[in-house]
């Protein structure tokens, strides 16, 4: 961590952050990261929309600015209010001071946080407000803008344009944080004609204006951001190729220099065998005897038939989509149950087509149990009760999975990809290193011998037992994520002062 004289002061603006409103892992590393960043001294708040879903009973909320005007030439502003919820400062688990932008229209009478026609009118306005916001509370003013995804890519851009030329805005970096390349607005970005196409140099659109819904603000928050950020080294590289970089790779090749990886990280808090209440026998790495109870748990809770102990069991807990593997798993999981002799438990909901598949797989094998919809509780006891999980991965920019299932003891069996690859270590039997087990080529036979390494391993104990603590023993908390951001926010602020190339127009 770099020092200052004066706590660096950091503003996080996000569509969802927990706990108020979450759909996905944007919420949750938000919520974790801002509140690591507060441990090392950050002055770092978060802004957000103001959903009526939002408990002001749980998080009350006090007005800190009335009437904010936010700009859209020809139709007048759009009025917003801005109000504050100030966490209890006694309570680890609280979130940092986090800022809500109402409005009744566009956030209030909804019933989702995504999923609507106008999401980028919805966005457009959560982005231009915040920086209204920033430039009219004189109380407090960041050093860092922090936009996270492509529904926050036109903080940058804005900066850049709109108030390129106020002094009180001048001097505030951004950071642009990518946590999936894949989705880059209201659109399929693999199949837009010539007269739709955004090359992102033009004037971004009024808010009112029907062009807005074709703008690509993933690729103008990369255009016009002081620093780059995705969520794990690896990917960072993987995105500046053709393979991965998702028709962006030519401008984040240009950008490289600018482009950072920072591994997401997980709660070790509420992730803890020792602690967790979700599941019966706690354990640490010292006490892998009492783990092994919970196997037994495991099979009852899914209705698997009795078994020896030590018959392995895998878990695999996903969403059931094309990103994540589900066609090699279709491919390679029949003739794996009907050569081994292993339990499978599945856990997740998905593509109807990956649901069938799954479906029917446990109905012909005995030792398949299935679990198709979302559920918050069963992943500690799949965590705590499988000897291995299973993400066979396309891509996967960071992935939170593997994490939480080696800090339970459970042996991720991963594609090298993205953070996977970068969180997991290939086992390596003669030097007796490693975490997981780690296959390279995205086809069948390179998966299928993954899986009959760790069913073959499993076979000695002593040495499983000793990949377990090595997995159990990794530092993935985000304390430690947290200072690889201080260095990025020292990058920012330094790329600022020098000068961004993309002025873009200035209005």
């Amino acid at each position: 961590m770099f020092k200052t004289k004066k706590k660096t002061k950091i503003l996080f603006v996000a569509p969802e952050v927990a706990p108020f409103a979450q759909v996905g892992g944007l919420g949750s590393a938000i919520h974790s990261l801002t509140r690591a960043l507060a441990r090392l001294n950050y002055d770092v708040r978060v802004m957000m929309p103001r959903y009526a879903t939002i408990d002001t009973s749980k998080f009350p909320m006090s007005s800190v600015y009335e009437a904010l005007e936010v700009p859209n030439n020809g139709s007048g502003p759009i009025i917003c209010n801005v109000k504050v919820h100030i966490p209890n400062i006694d309570d680890p688990t609280a979130p940092v001071i986090t800022y809500f932008l109402e409005n009744q229209e566009y956030y209030e009478t909804r019933a989702n946080v995504y999923g609507y026609a106008d999401d980028a009118v919805r966005w457009a306005i959560l982005s231009k407000g915040a920086l209204e916001f920033i430039r009219f509370y004189k109380e407090w003013r960041p050093d860092v803008v922090v936009a996270s995804d492509w529904q926050t890519g036109l903080i940058p851009n804005y900066l850049k344009t709109m108030y390129g030329n106020s002094k009180i805005m001048s001097d505030i970096a951004t950071v642009f944080s990518i946590h999936n390349l894949s989705y880059q607005g209201m659109f399929d970005h693999r199949f837009v004609n010539e007269m739709d196409y955004d090359d992102g140099h033009s004037a971004v659109p009024e808010i009112n204006n029907p062009r807005l819904l074709k703008i690509n603000m993933m690729r103008r928050g990369i255009m016009y951001a002081d620093a780059i950020n995705t969520v794990s080294p690896t990917y960072a590289k993987e995105i500046t190729t053709p393979d991965r970089g998702e028709l962006l790779d030519s401008l984040l090749q240009e950008k490289r220099s600018r482009l950072f990886g920072i591994l997401n990280g997980i709660d070790h808090m509420a992730k803890n065998p020792e602690s967790d209440q979700n599941i019966e026998f706690k354990y640490n790495a010292k006490n892998l005897k009492e783990r092994a109870k919970n196997k037994k748990v495991l099979r009852e809770k899914f209705n698997l038939p009795e078994a020896s102990d030590d018959i392995f069991t895998i878990g695999i807990v996903s969403r059931l989509s094309e990103q994540k593997g589900i066609d090699l798993l279709m491919e390679t999981l029949p003739p794996l149950l009907d050569n081994f002799k292993f339990q499978l438990v599945v856990l997740g909901t998905g593509d109807a087509k990956y649901l069938s598949f799954f479906t029917e797989l446990n109905k012909k094998y005995p030792n398949v149990a299935t679990h198709l919809s979302f559920d918050s509780v069963l992943p500690s006891f799949v965590f705590a009760g499988a000897d291995a999980v299973l993400i066979p991965s396309k891509f996967e920019p960071c992935g939170l999975t593997q994490m939480e299932a080696m800090r339970y003891g459970a042996i991720p069996i991963v594609r090298k990809t993205g953070g996977l690859a970068d969180s997991v270590e290939d086992y390596d039997p003669i030097r007796q290193k490693g975490t997981g087990f780690v296959f390279e080529k995205f086809d069948n036979y390179s998966l299928y011998g993954a899986v009959v390494r760790a069913i073959e391993m499993h076979k000695h104990p002593k040495n499983w037992q000793a990949l377990q603590r090595r997995a159990m023993l990794s530092d993935f908390s985000w304390d430690k994520s947290a200072k690889e951001y201080a260095k990025l926010f020292k990058k920012a602020i330094e790329f600022k002062k020098q000068g961004n190339g993309e002025q873009g127009i200035v209005m």
